[in-house]
């Protein structure tokens, strides 16, 4: 059972996949004929993060913003192709789940090693910060859906954190993202706590 409200608000990442569902499918039917598996494509869009996080850890902030902003719609892709194959795995899911987590972490990583080499301790130490909020926004909600809570609420899903960052990282402000995300992730992840704990109260 879970303890969820029917009210819950969509969050805008999936209000967003209803939108463009008649955009993604073709696309998504497309890359099935190409020979390309949805696995497969869930290690490109891996692949093509690290490619970006490298770009940042050496400076080409902007080169790497465009290489994300390029690997982000994969994001959804790789589950449109699961479904029109009609058969999503439950390994696909996983896998795609834990590429996404490693993704944000190694766009964390490049810019961490970036400000490192520039000796700027204070950003180094606001990077880790908004890669700490992030993980947990994700985690709150692994670990509250495995005991039957819904944790979707919450200001910056990772279409929202996304959507922050790389604009920022395009324009080569990158620490002008890092700053909302070290607080409005954290922040979110204190909201999941607190919606799944109002939830666990109405079942005392």
């Amino acid at each position: 059972m879970n303890h969820s409200s029917d009210q819950e608000r969509k969050s805008l990442s999936d209000s967003l996949r209803v939108l463009i569902k008649g955009t993604l499918d073709p696309i998504a039917a497309f890359t099935l004929r190409l020979g390309l598996t949805p696995n497969a494509v869930t290690l490109i869009g891996l692949f093509g993060h690290i490619v970006g996080a490298v770009l940042l850890g050496f400076g080409y902030i902007t080169w790497g913003g465009i290489v994300i902003l390029i690997m982000a719609p994969i994001d959804v892709l790789d589950g449109a192709m699961a479904r029109l194959q009609g058969k999503p795995t439950p390994f696909g899911a996983f896998l795609d789940s834990v590429s996404d987590r490693y993704e944000e972490l190694f766009i964390f990583g490049g810019l961490l090693y970036y400000f490192l080499q520039l000796g700027d301790w204070v950003s180094c130490i606001i990077i880790y910060v908004a890669a700490a909020g992030s993980l947990l926004v994700s985690y709150i909600r692994s670990r509250a859906e495995a005991v039957n809570f819904s944790a979707k609420v919450g200001l910056l899903t990772r279409f929202e954190r996304y959507l922050i960052l790389i604009p920022a990282l395009i324009l080569n402000y990158p620490m002008v993202a890092i700053w909302i995300l070290a607080v409005l992730t954290n922040f979110t992840a204190l909201q999941r706590i607190w919606y799944v704990s109002r939830q666990a109260n109405k079942i005392k």
